[in-house]
C-alpha cells in the first residue's frame, strides 16, 4: 500500500488565516461615531419692555411748596341748601379757593378761582399729588372746577399735609393754602 499523500489542506488553511488577518489589518478600523460640533448656545436677546401707556398727565416733582411761604388769607365755612363750603379767601389778589360738599351728586367740588385756559389742576400734599382735570365755570368769577368722592384719599392728605398743602394751575399763581378745620369739616360733611 501506497502511503498516502498528504493533502496540502492543512497547509492551505494557515495561509488562508494569514491572508484574511493581513487583509484585516490593511483594511480601516471603523471610526467612533462622529458627534456634530458643539453649538454655543444662543444668547438671549435683550427683553424690550414697553412704557405703560399714559393715562392721564402725572405731577412733575415739586418739593419747594412745602417750605413756601402760606398764601396770605382766611378760610370761612359756610352752609347752605346744596351743601357745604369752605371758602379760601386769599388777601393779595392771587385768587380763592373753594371746597364744596355737593350732597345731590354726593361729590367733593375743587374750585380754583382764574380765567386761564388750562385743563388741569394739581394738588399737592405732603404724601400725595395729583392732578385733575378741571373745567371751566364762569358764574359770578371764572373758576376752574374738579371733583373727588368723598372717601378719596387725596382729601385725607389735603386735611392732615403738615397743616398745608399745595393748588397748581397753569397760568395762575400757585396757592399754598393752611389745612385749618373748614377743610375737614366739609370733607367730613361727605361723608
Amino acid at each position: 500500500m501506497k502511503a498516502a499523500r498528504p493533502t496540502s489542506l492543512p497547509l492551505a488553511l494557515p495561509l488562508a488565516l494569514a491572508a484574511s488577518l493581513t487583509l484585516a489589518a490593511c483594511a480601516s478600523s471603523p471610526e467612533a461615531p462622529r458627534t456634530a460640533p458643539a453649538v454655543p448656545a444662543p444668547r438671549p436677546s435683550p427683553i424690550q419692555t414697553r412704557p405703560a401707556p399714559a393715562t392721564s398727565p402725572a405731577p412733575q416733582p415739586n418739593t419747594s411748596w412745602i417750605d413756601a411761604a402760606l398764601t396770605p388769607g382766611a378760610w370761612r365755612y359756610h352752609q347752605h341748601e346744596g351743601g357745604t363750603s369752605a371758602y379760601f379767601i386769599a388777601t393779595t389778589g392771587a385768587g380763592g379757593f373753594v371746597m364744596t360738599c355737593n350732597v345731590q351728586s354726593h361729590r367733593i367740588e375743587l374750585w380754583r378761582e382764574g380765567d386761564s385756559r388750562a385743563r388741569v389742576m394739581t394738588i399737592r400734599t405732603e404724601t400725595a399729588a395729583r392732578t385733575l382735570a378741571v373745567v371751566p365755570v364762569e358764574e359770578t368769577l371764572p373758576y376752574h372746577a374738579a371733583d373727588v368722592a368723598p372717601g378719596d384719599p387725596l382729601l385725607d392728605a389735603m386735611a392732615l399735609s403738615k397743616g398745608r398743602f399745595a393748588v397748581e394751575v397753569e397760568g395762575e399763581v400757585p396757592l399754598i393754602l393752611p389745612s385749618y378745620a373748614e377743610v375737614s369739616r366739609v370733607i367730613e360733611d361727605c361723608r
